[in-house]
């Protein structure tokens, strides 16, 4: 939980400020997940602090949405253009991801009792 919030810091994720009168928060939570290996083994704990994004409300609180994610048709496409050039392939474990999106609207959000 800590690093995930070092991250969220590190990042400028978010700025402390009073709620304004005419304005409501959206809450957030924390994901937590086991990552396991094959043999059934605990590889690490992972933390994840969430937005409750689906209390936002279309056109007041956002106007529109995206997710950047690769297809696995995609990825099998790529690796088949790379095998058939002989290029060298690396793999890339990616530990924290911020993707720099432009917000038009203020959003606010409620943090959970006990939040550092």
């Amino acid at each position: 939980m800590k690093a995930e919030l070092d991250a969220l810091e590190s990042n400028n994720t978010w700025t402390l400020t009073s709620l304004p009168p005419s304005k409501d928060p959206i809450g957030c939570k924390w994901v937590y997940k086991i990552k396991g290996c094959s043999d059934g083994t605990i590889e690490r704990y992972k933390a994840r602090f969430v937005a409750k994004g689906y209390t936002q409300i279309e056109g007041l609180d956002y106007h529109d949405t995206f997710s950047p994610t690769a297809k696995m048709l995609t990825v099998r496409c790529l690796r088949a253009i790379a095998i058939a050039n002989h290029w060298t392939l690396h793999q890339l474990d990616v530990h924290k991801t911020f993707l720099r999106g432009d917000l038009h609207e203020e959003i606010y959000m409620s943090l959970p009792l006990g939040f550092p």
